[in-house]
């Protein structure tokens, strides 16, 4: 429980409750069960003299100045229509008064970044109404993900649907969406490196009654978001798909909302078969998520924390929302008229091939006489050298270069700022016959951000190479390296460990010093850990 003391030594802090309608009653109702409802604002009589009634302690204001003069109330809790969520939170934040606010920030980049540089410069707390984010199973999900539980993630889609209220000051991708893009952004700790989506009006011409975003990040996860009002049942469901585990979040389940599924692939005859398990339950706390966000609130107030769903990760999910909004008008005006070419954005000499269906990001360069396969996917600010072979359907982060004449072949990830040294060589068949196909057997290699591979390496297929390991020049690794790890020898072995900098580090017991930049790392099970 948080302490009874406030900021201002006045016992529990006072929330008003700005908007007591649709949800805001909810807030009223919550605040009040936490002995911290000061007062009601409403500009319906008929609403505020009800809540008179029924919280004869509280004041009642029909106008928000009133409100932010009273020095009683310490803290507001906006839940007036999206519009109007801008204004409300500049005027509160400038009366010296802390704010909650619901989803979403305000409707605007811009002014969002004013209100968070604001809040900062007032010395307040600015929270936003992700209320996913105090929901036992998404804290629990987190959970499982941070641990590994899943494995490797790889691809998350949620289900928001309902017969639910329309509203006409928004659409349906600001007044659903932006809970599930605040619980994907979370769970994957990285922000979406392309972002499209389509939708349809049928209601009214100019508001999206239905959309579906996909979402895709350049550690090669995708994430899409379908949300409509105009669904025949109720459907709150989030599902994550890693290579261990599947878990599936459903809302609407009264006792078992989180399971967790051990499904699994087998190749029988070079065909993959799917093994489904049973469904296994994951025990949660319980508690009313809302509740619990409104003890946040009130945590937060009293002790001058950071609140989980703060300012900043509020911004973060109104700029995904804005680039879904960009992407929707878009593709509807994509679908009125043809879109001429968009200008490249990357570099390919001409005496390179690139082939259909291959995404480049923005800044990458790729040298004489590189083949570029269909199906993969090369991040921003990469480069790639003379004669190297990329694909197909090859996943290569952002940062990497791949040094003259490698072939990164199917089955291989390189995540960010991997470095791959001239003539260094990857498998993707552990026992390759000319006269027998086994490219239905190919066994997956992930090498980590940060990872150098030295030239005339080879790397075995169906490893894991951790981050930041240093693979000696003419090394052959044939088993997963930790993290920092330095590899010499064929077979390679561990002979050190190296810092982020590529010094070897001084080991001294189970710490460990980079001579160069001082750096402090700790054994590990995985390997070296930064300090």
């Amino acid at each position: 429980m948080m302490s009874m003391l406030s900021v201002r030594g006045e016992g529990m802090p006072q929330v008003a409750v700005v908007g007591a309608g649709y949800w805001g009653k909810n807030l009223v109702r919550n605040f009040h069960g936490l002995n911290a409802l000061g007062a009601v604002c409403d500009n319906d009589p008929e609403r505020l003299e009800s809540f008179k009634q029924q919280y004869p302690s509280a004041k009642m204001f029909n106008a928000y100045s009133d409100v932010l003069r009273d020095a009683t109330i310490h803290a507001v809790a906006i839940a007036t229509p999206a519009e109007a969520h801008a204004d409300a939170v500049r005027e509160a934040l400038l009366a010296g008064k802390d704010v909650f606010v619901e989803k979403p920030l305000c409707l605007s980049v811009e002014e969002g970044e004013g209100l968070v540089a604001l809040a900062k410069q007032k010395h307040r707390i600015l929270m936003v109404g992700h209320l996913l984010w105090y929901h036992p199973a998404v804290l629990k999900l987190k959970e499982l993900i941070a641990a590994g539980e899943l494995g490797r993630i790889q691809y998350i889609y949620s289900n928001r649907l309902n017969l639910g209220k329309i509203r006409r000051e928004e659409n349906i991708l600001w007044s659903f969406a932006p809970h599930d893009i605040s619980v994907i952004l979370g769970l994957l700790n990285e922000m979406p490196q392309t972002v499209r989506a389509q939708g349809g009006n049928y209601l009214h011409h100019q508001i999206a009654d239905v959309t579906i975003s996909l979402l895709s990040f350049s550690s090669g996860v995708r994430a899409h978001i379908f949300v409509s009002w105009l669904h025949p049942f109720k459907e709150q469901k989030l599902i994550v798909v890693g290579d261990r585990k599947m878990a599936v979040f459903d809302d609407m389940e009264q006792k078992d909302k989180l399971l967790l599924y051990l499904h699994s692939i087998d190749w029988k005859n070079n065909i993959p078969v799917a093994n489904k398990a049973d469904a296994q339950p994951v025990e949660l706390d319980q508690g009313e998520p809302l509740r619990t966000e409104c003890l946040h609130f009130l945590e937060c107030v009293a002790t001058r924390t950071r609140p989980r769903t703060d300012g900043d990760e509020g911004l973060r999910v109104l700029s995904v929302l804005h680039r879904c909004q960009k992407a929707l008008e878009k593709e509807s005006h994509r679908q009125e008229q043809p879109v001429p070419p968009m200008e490249k954005k990357y570099f390919v000499h001409a005496s390179a091939f690139v082939d259909e269906g291959v995404e480049i990001g923005e800044g990458t360069s790729i040298w004489h006489t590189s083949h570029i396969l269909k199906g993969s996917r090369i991040g921003k600010n990469c480069k790639i050298g003379q004669n190297v072979v990329v694909g197909p359907n090859v996943i290569v982060g952002q940062g990497v270069k791949i040094q003259n004449n490698v072939s990164v072949y199917e089955g291989v990830t390189l995540e960010d700022f991997v470095f791959c040294g001239p003539s260094m060589v990857f498998t993707n068949v552990f026992n390759p016959r000319s006269e027998i196909p086994r490219m239905k057997e190919l066994r997956p290699t992930l090498v980590k951000r940060g990872t150098t591979l030295g030239a005339n390496s080879t790397i075995l297929c169906g490893i894991t190479i951790g981050q930041y390991a240093f693979i000696g020049a003419g090394s052959v690794v044939t088993k997963d390296v930790p993290d920092h790890a330095l590899i010499v020898g064929n077979p390679g072995r561990v002979t050190g460990w190296m810092c982020l900098c590529g010094v070897k580090l001084l080991v001294k017991g189970k710490k460990a010093t980079c001579p160069t930049c001082k750096k402090q790392y700790l054994s590990a099970r995985t390997g070296m850990k930064l300090v």
